[in-house]
């Protein structure tokens, strides 16, 4: 006499506990989820114990250390999403460089040297993706200076439609220039409002002169602005930028 095996009724344990040791942790957790049993089967400590020790040993050993009762499957899931978390990509950010202008000026004791408003959907990105700009001189009449010393350079990102402003940089320049060198700017910038505790955002507003002679005296010819870090030193993606300005230009 033939028997029929009902389709409602589960695989014993023992089959799942096989099964289980042949799966990847990504099935094994979705079928965990398929009913109470097989949550039980899939979830047991000396399945994911050797699993979470190979992919995430530091997690493994410290809840050894701290003799946590938190399961290895959960350890396994903290260190999971902690990783996904850690490689996903930022936000786009909510602001562009056509929703933006540079509003750059440098003064001496006497007079303005140069005042520059440069819309930022006519900036020309960096081949390589940097927040770093050139920016052209239009001057009929350039006016010469004697030292850096004397110049006052003021560097603000305006909202369009002028709705908000942010200095990016307002300093008085430091020693002399020497001929045939760049005269160099540098002002290091705040952390955003929201995230601020007195410290700094480990970003710096750098502005470079191309200094030429001209009638025996020195004139800027060219400038070049740009956002670096103080940790390698090198310039930042412009969207890193965008975003870290978005806090102070949106409301």
């Amino acid at each position: 006499m033939s028997h029929k095996i009902s389709s409602n009724l589960s695989p014993p344990w023992q089959v799942l506990v096989l099964v289980a040791n042949q799966l990847d942790p990504k099935t094994l957790a979705i079928a965990s989820c398929v009913c109470k049993s097989w949550s039980i089967s899939f979830s047991s400590d000396h399945l994911w114990q050797p699993i979470c020790a190979a992919q995430y040993p530091s997690l493994s050993t410290l809840r050894a250390a701290a003799n946590a009762a938190v399961s290895y499957r959960k350890l396994y899931a903290l260190g999971y999403m902690s990783e996904k978390r850690r490689v996903q990509k930022p936000p786009k950010p909510h602001l562009s460089l056509q929703d933006i202008m540079f509003a750059i000026d440098i003064h001496n004791t006497r007079s303005c040297i140069v005042t520059s408003i440069q819309p930022g959907g006519e900036l020309e990105v960096d081949k390589n993706g940097v927040f770093r700009f050139d920016i052209d001189i239009k001057s009929d009449k350039l006016v010469a200076f004697e030292a850096l010393d004397s110049l006052r350079i003021t560097w603000n990102v305006v909202m369009n439609g002028f709705e908000s402003v942010f200095t990016m940089m307002d300093c008085k320049g430091k020693g002399n220039f020497v001929l045939g060198l760049e005269g160099w700017f540098s002002k290091e910038l705040p952390l955003p409002g929201c995230c601020s505790s007195g410290g700094a955002s480990g970003l710096v507003a750098d502005l470079r002169l191309g200094l030429t002679v001209s009638g025996g005296r020195v004139v800027v010819e060219k400038m070049s602005v740009g956002v670096l870090s103080v940790v390698s030193w090198r310039y930042v993606w412009v969207d890193d930028v965008l975003r870290y300005l978005q806090h102070f230009l949106l409301p």
